[in-house]
């Protein structure tokens, strides 16, 4: 198994499939302001104004919702996951798996509800394997195992033309 580290210091967000309910402003995190950059494949790209970075997003029908971009110092990837339904606690850190068609990551998730859109829960890895960000990138399907809560299912179509799309927004921001 490879193994990518978790470190707290940005929240993120995981998901399915995109729809159009949303507003102009990311879903999560609670704090921040964020503007639309652009739209690619069912996935948002935002401009976090804070931390003068950019993340992709993308809410499912269930209103799930994945996040992806850089830690304010533009050193990590981050990826979390977000929900309305899932009871996924408050604060800690669990073990967490990651498929990504067939290869297997691990880390550490941690989890949070504040500072997020009311109503959500949810947790967050950063990566420093470039492995596990290329296969982000250009695999189609993600399973994550939590060790507590049941696993899920994540479309990766588009997500690679959505981090493109974020490289050449976070190169507008420097």
């Amino acid at each position: 198994m490879k193994y990518f580290r978790s470190l707290s210091t940005v929240a993120v967000v995981l998901s399915i499939s995109a729809t159009s309910a949303y507003s102009e402003n990311a879903v999560l995190p609670g704090e921040g302001s964020f503007t639309k950059f652009g739209e690619t494949d069912g996935w948002t790209v935002f401009v976090d104004v804070q931390r003068q970075s950019c993340l992709i997003e993308r809410v499912d029908a269930e209103a799930n919702v994945v996040q992806m971009g850089l830690t304010s110092d533009h050193k990590l990837g981050y990826l979390g996951v977000f929900s309305k339904t899932a009871d996924l606690g408050n604060g800690g850190k669990e073990d967490i798996f990651v498929d990504l068609d067939g290869v297997m990551y691990t880390s550490q998730a941690t989890k949070m509800r504040k500072n997020l859109t009311d109503g959500y829960a949810g947790g967050y890895i950063l990566a420093n394997n470039p492995q596990f960000i290329e296969d982000l990138a250009k695999k189609y399907t993600m399973t994550v195992f939590p060790e507590e809560e049941q696993s899920f299912v994540v479309d990766l179509a588009g997500t690679y033309k959505a981090m493109e799309m974020a490289r050449a927004c976070n190169a507008e921001q420097n």
